[in-house]
């Protein structure tokens, strides 16, 4: 029941919105636009006017700073949309010599995404560019800083038979020279693209719902596996085989739980390995890590049952002993994996993390529950023993511990 009251809260969360979108107006201060649109990521917006007659587009992007030393860029993709790759895009930065704000032109092709090489200024070959300019909100006196507000103005040649627009923006935390480095790489961040028509002001995000799928069914499959039935699975080995009215059942109780987690854990790894392949330039090290350790981890306490020794054996001490350190591991490793995909994710406050804590919150009282129960069995046991050795009453003190 709460490995599906977890699956129910994550999947309501995931519905959730987790973009910024920005207030879009039609003015500034040096022209007034006829349109504007809210885009759906980083608090920006685009502003434009479109003249039929000559298939000219004026347009404002207005645009934020994450860093004084950061870049902001806005740009056309005039083959496909949701792509970064073949876009040409005008980038504002500081200029690294006088500090003044400049705008230059870029293509971002696949060596930019592979981070082959350093991104270098070239004219752009496939965007009529009549002109560009970038501004700073507040005129001569503003500043660039971390939550400057930033205006990239261009004026573009567009065909007279296409009046939708596949374009682009971000936003970086630092220039090396000239060269803009690679913007951040949460989920907000490689969302930053749409498509609008410049004549009815219609918008279309292009999310590629493909990897959303995936990364959806990846951090769902996780939690539950990794991040719940595992430590459940913990659970009841440790407390349960000390009810000797079940006798055994509590191993095969055990073996079923952990046994459920480890198949779902590893469709859910398969599908990470499968968003990795999909994503190349994009890395989240520490994640990706604790996923790869975790997996091991599950996987050599799966494959130990094979050797597993019988209770007379010499060998088994050692074999108990290797499977309490392998398996506590998996389960911490497992737990914090969950909660650095949230991060990921950018779900870091959604109520899908709710949900997972008040699930883990629930579970961790039951072993609190547990442990207070089982310390109190051990000292009554341990003073009528203590009573019938002795004949006396003795005292209630007792050592020892809970022995897993």
């Amino acid at each position: 029941m709460a490995t599906l009251t977890l699956t129910f809260l994550l999947l309501l969360a995931t519905k959730l919105p987790a973009t910024l979108a920005g207030h879009c107006t039609t003015t500034t201060a040096t022209k007034t636009f006829e349109k504007c649109i809210s885009l759906p990521t980083q608090q920006a917006s685009i502003a434009w006017t479109y003249h039929p007659h000559n298939a000219t587009l004026d347009l404002c992007f207005f645009g934020t700073f994450i860093s004084p030393s950061g870049w902001v860029g806005w740009g056309i993709n005039p083959d496909s949309p949701a792509q970064m790759t073949g876009s040409r895009v005008l980038i504002a930065f500081p200029d690294p010599n006088s500090g003044q704000l400049i705008l230059l032109p870029y293509v971002l092709d696949s060596a930019v995404k592979l981070q082959k090489g350093p991104l270098l200024s070239r004219p752009l070959d496939l965007i009529r560019l009549s002109s560009s300019s970038a501004s700073l909100y507040g005129g001569n006196m503003a500043t660039i800083r971390n939550g400057a507000s930033v205006q990239i103005y261009a004026s573009v040649k567009l065909s007279s038979n296409n009046t939708k627009i596949h374009h682009v923006w971000n936003r970086g935390l630092y220039v090396q020279g000239y060269s803009p480095t690679i913007h951040p790489t949460t989920s907000i961040d490689l969302s930053s693209f749409s498509t609008f028509d410049v004549t009815s002001g219609f918008a279309t995000v292009n999310r590629n719902n493909g990897n959303r799928a995936l990364k959806v069914t990846h951090g769902i499959l996780n939690a539950v596996a990794w991040g719940f039935l595992l430590p459940a699975g913990a659970v009841t080995a440790r407390y349960l085989r000390q009810m000797q009215s079940i006798g055994p059942t509590w191993f095969y109780i055990h073996a079923a739980i952990q046994l459920t987690g480890f198949l779902l854990g590893t469709i859910g790894f398969s599908l990470g390995i499968v968003l990795g392949r999909n994503s190349p330039g994009v890395t989240y090290g520490l994640h990706r890590s604790l996923g790869i350790a975790t997996f091991t981890a599950a996987a050599l306490q799966t494959l130990a049952l094979l050797f597993r020794p019988k209770t007379t054996n010499k060998f088994r001490r050692y074999w108990k002993s290797y499977h309490h350190f392998v398996g506590y591991a998996c389960v911490v490793m497992g737990v914090v994996n969950v909660f650095q995909g949230f991060e990921v994710l950018r779900e870091g406050r959604s109520y899908a993390k709710l949900g997972y804590c008040l699930c883990l919150s629930t579970l961790v009282g039951v072993c609190v529950a547990m442990e207070v129960n089982s310390w109190v069995v051990f000292c009554r046991k341990a003073k009528e023993e203590k009573m019938k050795r002795n004949g006396l009453t003795g005292d209630d003190r007792c050592s020892g511990g809970v022995h897993s």
